[in-house]
């Protein structure tokens, strides 16, 4: 069967990381998405390399492996909009989609004619999602905003990375951009919200993505502590600040990662390891105890867990259903056996490196399963295509726009 957005047409006039990624989720669900890129140029993540992506002679193309992560499934064109003929092009295929994606600072395509207000006269069913820095409305909303610096200021960074004072202390950075990827994922949650209201009303609306809100809904429980004590919450490194034993340990030749989110799943650890007796003293019998005295408690356990192997103590904890695990690198996360039995490295078509490895979408359907149909495209790759058979232009037409540095 067709996947469950297959009767969708999504116009992505976005670049980089947040949206690009919400446009992909959608063309994952079987939308056709119609990527719009600056002539000669492109989305600006092309350019986001080393690495690039290799040609099947094995050199580097202009494409980057950045690139490659938030673009599968798409159709490329080129357009100028900053020219009349290419505003009049967007508009065009405005009204005859249902969903426009943008992350252009506020106000900027308002000023080609192309803001919400200006395309809903023309469609009045277009859903329009807006990705910003910080949003539609308040004092910081013309300014730019990049993943960096919104980890920092909505709070990410103040919980993230060893304490000051421990060795390599003080605020870090996710390891990939969680501001962006939590943003384009909220947006693709809220797109699909608004194609079933119109199922009902018949009218588009105009959706406001902002990085900041999204970032600072993603600190999930660590907002809340806050509002619990007053207090902001401080980094306290691979710890869990609400649960214990829930982190890594040494082993022997590594680390292995234990998580005992219940008082049940404590007592099997302490079977585990031959000391029923912590199962049951009063500093750690119930998880309140345990982070209270987390000091002592993580003291206990480290001197256990560094006696032997990490392939040994995970192999130990599953029999027992304790949960654990490695700490992988990227590499062995391709190797683990459940992660190649869920079929998640795929491998599509590209028209420049061969066969193009990705990752799999995680949504998974039993009634509509999802198709990877297309890898991620080279610049306008699909710019004739899409005047030619979306807006009927015919060849000469065509010809003209790319004599006038239209597309």
């Amino acid at each position: 069967m067709a996947g469950p957005l297959s009767h969708i047409r999504v116009l992505d006039l976005s670049r980089v990381l947040a949206g690009p990624w919400c446009g992909q989720n959608l063309a994952d669900l079987g939308a056709e998405v119609i990527k719009v890129e600056r002539p000669l140029k492109g989305d600006d993540s092309r350019a986001f390399g080393p690495p690039w992506i290799k040609d099947k002679a094995g050199k580097d193309t202009k494409d980057s492996a950045y690139f490659t992560s938030a673009n599968r499934g798409k159709k490329s064109i080129t357009l100028n909009i900053a020219s009349a003929e290419g505003q009049r092009i967007v508009r065009e295929l405005a009204k005859i989609s249902d969903v426009l994606i943008e992350n252009y600072k506020f106000g900027d395509l308002s000023r080609y004619g192309l803001g919400f207000d200006d395309l809903k006269k023309i469609n009045a069913k277009l859903i329009y999602c807006s990705v910003t820095g910080f949003g539609q409305t308040g004092p910081y909303r013309e300014q730019p905003g990049y993943d960096f610096m919104i980890q920092g200021m909505g709070g990410m960074m103040s919980v993230t990375g060893e304490p000051d004072g421990a060795p390599g202390g003080g605020p870090q950075r996710a390891g990939v951009p969680v501001a962006d990827i939590i943003t384009g994922m909220y947006a693709s949650i809220a797109i699909c919200a608004a194609i079933a209201n119109r199922e009902r009303t018949g009218v588009g609306q105009h959706i406001d993505c902002a990085l900041l809100d999204s970032q600072i809904a993603l600190l999930a429980y660590q907002n809340t502590n806050y509002f619990a004590t007053g207090q902001s919450p401080k980094r306290i490194g691979n710890l869990h600040p609400n649960i214990v034993p829930y982190q890594p340990f040494k082993t022997k030749d590594g680390d292995v990662i234990v998580a005992c989110g219940n008082d049940n799943l404590y007592k099997k650890l302490c079977d585990v390891l031959k000391r029923p007796e912590l199962a049951t003293d009063p500093r750690f019998a119930t998880n309140g105890k345990r982070v209270e005295n987390r000091i002592e408690m993580t003291r206990i356990l480290q001197e256990i867990f560094v006696t032997r192997t990490t392939k040994d103590w995970v192999e130990t904890l599953e029999a027992a259903g304790v949960a654990n695990g490695p700490i992988n690198t990227v590499a062995q996360v391709f190797d683990d056996p459940q992660v190649r039995a869920r079929n998640i490295k795929i491998e599509l078509d590209h028209p420049v490196a061969g066969k193009l490895a990705g990752v799999a979408s995680p949504m998974r359907f039993s009634g509509t399963q999802l198709e990877f149909k297309s890898a991620p495209p080279v610049l306008g790759q699909h710019t004739d295509e899409v005047l030619r058979d979306v807006l009927k232009m015919t060849a000469a037409d065509i010809a003209k726009l790319k004599t006038d540095g239209i597309v």
